[in-house]
Order: C-alpha cells, then structure tokens, then sequence
C-alpha cells in the first residue's frame, strides 16, 4: 500500500493507494519539521493518522512545507520509519508537490498561490530553476497574505473608499495597535495578515478591490514567471486557495501577460494521487 501526504502548516491530506484502484481519504493537522520535532511528527502520526487507515503501509511520499534540506528530510524520515517500519520514505517539498500534481510528466511552471506564493520551472521530471519565493515580508506577492497586508495597510492609512472602510471596520474591528501587536510581537503573522485577503474576494466586484487584486496577480507574474528564460514557452499552472478561487481573474491577468494558463487546482493531493497511480 502507498501512503501520500500534501501537507501545510496547519491540515495535511492524506491518500492511501491499495494497489486495486482503491482509493481511501485521512486528514490530519499539519506537519512542519520547522516547528515540529522528529518525536512529535512521530507521535502525530501514531494518534492521528493510524486510526483511520490500515497499518501495511509499503511506500511512503511525503510533500510538505518546511521540506527542504537533507537534515530536515531526514528528520521527517526517521519520524515515519517510527511508526511505519520496513516502509521506503519520500520526503519533497510542497513545491515539488506542485509541480507533480499540476504539470504531470510534462514541463511547465508550476506556481503556489495560497497564504503565500512560489513557482518553478519543473522539466518533466525534476525542478530545473526555482524564483525564491522570499516569505511574507519580502515576497509572496498576489498571495493571501500579500493581499491582507495591502488591505490592512489602505484602511489605516485611510486610503480605502469610504463605504468600503466602514464595512472593513466593521467586519474586523482591528486598530492600529492590534495590528502592530500581532504583525511585529505575536507568531504566525502571515497567517494573522492573511485573514484579511478574504475581504477582498467578498468585495471584488469593486473596481478599487479588483484593481488591488489585479496589480498584486500582476506583480506575482513580473517577478515570479517572467523571470524564467523562455517563460512564454511553457504552459503556466497554479494551486491554492487564491487562485482557485480567484480563478477568473487570474487568467484575465495571464491573457493580459501572454502566458498560457492551463491548469488552476485548489489543492495538489488529486494530482498527486494520479501522478502515483501512473506510476
């Protein structure tokens, strides 16, 4: 049996594969070796995972955040080794998870476009060249926190419309020393300033949100596709929550870029389950 994960920071995805074209579902709180230690992924697995799945577990292909580096893969390894002994362990990032899950066996750019963003250019098989993605502060642009920090930023400065500060104001509540308390002084900032990306998607059909959105894609696209040699020859692929549901306008700006847009996936574990079941 082949266990698969798509994992974040907060919820993992999970995919058992039998062999038989049985398919069978698990999720579990996320798994980061950033901010997890070799025996508490152990132990989440152990208190999660196995309960809802069957223990003969052959094969294991972990994709994540924080999966990078041969100290962290290893860490993850032996976590899994733990708790499913005998197994052959995968570890990738989330990254490369992408670009399986969207680009297949074929080259193309694959791009993340969730609470933060990232792209590569992926050649079929490997990651041939990868735009760093920078985090929250000094990239991630048109992600949900690229998007949160501009809004959040335009209402305090008092740069918002007027009806649509009031009911910004409303929904949030937030003031200015909130805000500095939970960007500057508390931990998972991005994910604070995030929070407020959602009030772009329930207001973009005003001009002054859509232009917001429309320039933070646009930025995404001059500094993380663009940059790639050739870029105009592959075909461009997304996941994430922002781009799923953003989707409309996303390829509105990739038209606009003259890139091809092909696939736009709210979440890699589909495509990942089909790259494995091809292989």
């Amino acid at each position: 049996m082949i266990l698969i994960a798509d994992s974040g920071s907060t919820k993992t995805d999970w995919r058992i594969l039998d062999g038989q074209e049985k398919i069978t579902q698990a999720k579990t709180v996320g798994i980061n070796p950033y901010h997890q230690t070799e025996e508490e992924i152990a132990r989440l697995l152990t208190e999660e995972l196995l309960p809802q799945i069957a223990p003969e577990i052959q094969q294991v292909y972990f994709y994540g955040a924080g999966c990078t580096g041969e100290a962290v893969i290893q860490q993850v390894k032996r976590a899994f080794a733990a708790v499913f002994p005998g197994a052959d362990v995968w570890v990738h990032s989330d990254l490369f998870a992408a670009a399986r899950a969207l680009c297949g066996h074929e080259p193309g750019i694959a791009c993340i476009l969730g609470t933060g963003s990232n792209s590569c250019l992926y050649d079929g098989k490997e990651i041939i060249d990868h735009i760093p993605a920078l985090g929250y502060i000094l990239g991630d642009e048109g992600s949900a926190s690229y998007l949160g920090r501009e809004l959040l930023n335009r209402f305090l400065k008092r740069d918002m419309p007027e009806p649509l500060r009031q009911h910004f104001e409303k929904r949030y509540q937030v003031t200015q020393a909130e805000a500095l308390e939970n960007v500057y002084q508390k931990p998972q900032a991005n994910r604070y300033i995030a929070g407020f990306s959602r009030f772009a998607f329930h207001h973009l059909n005003h001009p002054y949100i859509a232009r917001i959105v429309y320039d933070g894609f646009k930025t995404f696209f001059e500094r993380n596709i663009c940059r790639y040699e050739n870029y105009q020859q592959y075909k461009v692929h997304f996941t994430g929550s922002v781009a799923f549901y953003y989707g409309n306008l996303l390829r509105q700006v990739a038209n606009d870029q003259g890139v091809v847009l092909q696939n736009i996936l709210e979440s890699p574990i589909a495509g990942l389950t089909l790259f494995h079941q091809k292989m």
